[in-house]
């Protein structure tokens, strides 16, 4: 063969001759040495966008597409980028429908319709509770309640409205989705503007699922909901948050002690295990009527 070449391949140089060697090692039966090869390295400059869409996994990543703020600081802490992704699916699991989902989501929808947007809820399994809603500074006049009971009619609404763009924020209660079904909503998200939330039982967590961010919400103690995030762009996170929630409404009629109610639970209760049983046969017997 004529003159003298070279093969690059991801910015290693092989001569042919040892190509050659590595070949008549084959054929011969032997393993050949492995060529010492440079690790490769990132360029230190890099175009702001491609900059932005690299994460390493032991680090929150930053989204390429814009956050909407949860309303919970330490929450923010805890998703890349510091708020809910918009362009993208969240999932959010619970044990109980219709229980504590607006509390979680209520403050960052707030500011969605701030701005003159429009809240779509598909299919929520209970009558959404205006006057709480209206106290999370949520005005009627945007809120769009789409009453679809059929798995079929829910994931065809919510698909729908993720193509046209149609909705400052979308709530979609599916409870019986496929993973193929999740992958085509999180393909039809990417085209759009504002944040998807997905609310599925607690059961899901254990499937695929094409979410970016999937979230697991519990009632806790003292009016609280213990947040964890089962999977996010960056690290896993062990510990659950825990988020003071109190339903909108009852700041203004809460007590001390029952904004603690936890405490006159453990004080009832140590009451009773500390108080000394009357016997039986000391018992007096009722009076005859």
């Amino acid at each position: 063969m004529a003159g003298r070449f070279s093969y690059t391949v991801f910015n290693h140089s092989i001569e042919p001759s040892t190509i050659m060697h590595a070949l008549s090692l084959r054929q011969a039966g032997a393993s050949p040495t492995p060529a010492p090869s440079r690790p490769l390295s990132l360029p230190d400059a890099l175009p702001p966008a491609v900059r932005s869409a690299l994460w390493r996994a032991d680090m929150l990543g930053s989204p390429v597409s814009t956050v909407l703020p949860s309303g919970w600081p330490q929450l923010d802490e805890q998703l890349p980028g510091g708020g809910w992704p918009c362009q993208s699916l969240t999932e959010i699991l619970g044990a109980q429908p219709s229980v504590l989902e607006w509390r979680l989501v209520g403050p960052a929808l707030r500011g969605v319709v701030e701005r003159g947007k429009t809240v779509v809820m598909i299919g929520p399994p209970k009558c959404p509770h205006l006057p709480g809603l209206v106290h999370f500074g949520l005005d009627e006049r945007h809120l769009v309640w789409i009453a679809a009971t059929a798995p079929a009619q829910r994931l065809w609404c919510t698909e729908q409205l993720i193509k046209a763009n149609a909705a400052g924020a979308v709530l979609a209660w599916l409870p019986q989705v496929r993973p193929d079904q999740l992958r085509r909503l999180q393909v039809c998200a990417q085209n759009s503007e504002g944040p998807v939330f997905l609310f599925r039982p607690i059961a899901a967590a254990a499937e695929a699922s094409a979410a970016p961010l999937r979230i697991q919400a519990e009632l806790g103690s003292d009016w609280s909901l213990k947040v964890r995030v089962l999977k996010r762009r960056g690290a896993v996170m062990d510990e659950p948050l825990v988020l003071d929630s109190v339903p909108g409404g009852l700041h203004a009629v809460l007590t001390p002690r029952l904004a603690r109610p936890s405490t006159l639970l453990s004080r009832e209760a140590a009451d009773v295990v500390g108080s000394d049983a009357t016997p039986l046969r000391e018992r007096q017997p009722l009076a005859a009527a």
